[in-house]
């Protein structure tokens, strides 16, 4: 029988630092989801926060992605308990948490991914993480969800060598628009300062033995990115893609004719 679950299978990709490729979802559509799985990517990630998902789009998404063997992420809305346990019950590969101030908040946010006595996680059998019942392996202190904790506060850049080594961490993720506004050199993305932040996420991530993430707007910038150190990366939105996409082939279509 096929599984939507991921089991641990894309956490355990990232624990091998293998280079993986997906792209956020603000459109809140699960057909999005699909789209972006057929055409290839390691991952999508349902955004909670920026985009028009709810926490009802979540399920049908991990469906939709899971028939091409894809693992949907999430990012919450919040670092709240409740914000990231529906997440993890809907069968979430991974949960991304935004707007992180420093290592306490960091620490608190993971410990809601775990069962007591580890963590505070809310007990319930009846999800898809549990397979309504069928596999309680979770509750015995299996983890198959992967954590990224995003750097994209001022704080969080200052305690990133300790947010990286948090135990339960397993990925830093860098928010280039929200960094770049925090280190006061709003979307200049060739500042020293912000590149020299870029750098130190990445070493952080290095010595602790995880991945280091980041959202590229295109493909020249995540090539960039690569050769920088990051193997996680965000290649833009299904909005944006597809926005580029149309206004590109208006252009060549409205053009002079040769």
């Amino acid at each position: 029988m096929t599984n939507p679950l991921d089991r641990g299978k894309f956490r355990e990709r990232l624990q091998s630092r293998e280079l993986t490729v997906g792209t956020f979802l603000g459109l809140g559509s699960p057909l999005a989801a699909e789209v972006a799985a057929a055409a290839g990517v390691d991952w999508v990630l349902v955004d909670c926060e920026h985009g028009a998902a709810g926490d009802d789009v979540v399920s049908p998404t991990v469906i939709a992605a899971s028939a091409y063997g894809v693992p949907a992420l999430v990012r919450v809305e919040s670092a709240d308990r409740i914000r990231i346990g529906r997440a993890l019950d809907a069968g979430a590969a991974g949960i991304m948490i935004p707007r992180v101030t420093g290592l306490d908040e960091a620490r608190e946010a993971i410990a809601h991914f775990f069962y007591p006595p580890r963590g505070d996680r809310g007990v319930a059998t009846y999800n898809r993480a549990n397979q309504w019942g069928a596999d309680l392996a979770a509750l015995d202190g299996a983890v198959h969800a992967c954590a990224i904790v995003q750097i994209e506060t001022r704080g969080a850049l200052d305690a990133v060598t300790d947010i990286a080594a948090l135990d339960g961490v397993d990925l830093v993720f860098v928010g280039p628009l929200d960094l770049s506004y925090a280190l006061g050199c709003p979307r200049q993305y060739d500042h020293p300062d912000f590149l020299a932040a870029l750098d130190a996420v990445v070493a952080a991530a290095s010595a602790a033995g995880i991945p280091a993430g980041i959202l590229a707007p295109d493909a020249e910038s995540a090539a960039r990115h690569i050769d920088r150190g990051f193997r996680f990366i965000a290649l833009s939105s299904d909005s944006v893609l597809l926005s580029t996409a149309i206004r590109s082939n208006l252009d060549i279509v409205r053009g002079p004719r040769p």
